[in-house]
């Protein structure tokens, strides 16, 4: 079964006639996160209320990618890693997958120019199992074309699951570790992080979750050790900049202290 053919994506976020926002956002530079990971949830459930197809809420959800990319980048945010697609959404009916992989690799096409003039690095993460040849196609072009742009990352996680993340970086360490090129005492926090998917990126200071779900659902376990947690009752094609905006703001409130005191 086939899904229905995507309809043209809406105009590009990243291109805007505006002032930054940057140049009047109220808070601090030194005080905004420098990478923000996004669980972006309630797809389904925004356009069942309204009546549509589970996929018209994932043809809006481009829409709300577009404009956060936007607005992480005008605010100077350094990395933004978004939750496209888990390792368990496979579990979806074939005509929603398809649908999600249509959406995916017209988005890298369309998207690819905006980002090469934006200076905007595109990274994914995950497994690369299971992804048509054709979007795997787009996916590499593209990563490759903005891989020595030096603004935001724009990281896309796709067909990714932490749990697995560590297990196969579990198994590669103890591959070496068997063969004798690395020495038991030698397996670090910092080595098991070389190992993961999103080794050389830093790990995000906050985590924004939409449609009021209060779990983590197998994202980043390693990397969000320290992150703080943002909940919106929103769902996803609602995000606008304002709720980035006000996520980024109570996160600028918080006292993170990392275990220790603050005097």
């Amino acid at each position: 079964m086939h899904a229905p053919n995507p309809q043209p994506l809406t105009p590009n976020p990243f291109v805007s006639e505006a002032p930054s926002a940057s140049d009047t956002f109220d808070v601090p530079l030194e005080r905004r996160p420098r990478h923000i990971a996004i669980i972006m949830d309630g797809n389904g459930r925004w356009a069942q209320r309204r009546g549509l197809p589970r996929i018209e809420g994932h043809r809006h959800g481009v829409a709300s990618v577009r404009h956060a990319t936007e607005e992480a980048a005008r605010l100077k945010v350094g990395q933004l890693t978004l939750y496209c697609l888990s390792s368990e959404n496979w579990k979806r009916p074939q005509a929603e997958l398809d649908f999600l992989m249509h959406l995916l690799e017209q988005y890298l096409v369309e998207e690819r120019t905006t980002l090469l003039d934006e200076n905007i690095r595109l990274a994914v993460i995950g497994s690369r199992e299971g992804i048509p040849a054709s979007v795997m196609r787009e996916m590499e072009k593209t990563i490759h074309l903005t891989s020595g742009n030096t603004g935001m990352t724009l990281c896309l996680a796709v067909n990714y699951g932490s749990r697995a993340e560590i297990a196969e970086a579990a198994r590669r360490i103890a591959d070496d570790v068997h063969a004798g090129r690395i020495a038991p005492e030698l397996v670090t926090e910092e080595l098991i992080a070389s190992r993961l998917y999103t080794a050389g990126m830093t790990d995000p200071d906050l985590v924004i979750r939409t449609a009021g779900e209060l779990r983590i659902s197998n994202f980043l376990l390693w990397q969000i050790s320290y992150a703080e947690l943002w909940v919106t009752e929103q769902c996803w094609p609602e995000f606008a900049e304002a709720d980035l905006q006000a996520a980024i703001r109570d996160f600028a409130a918080r006292d993170r202290r990392y275990g220790g005191l603050n005097e």
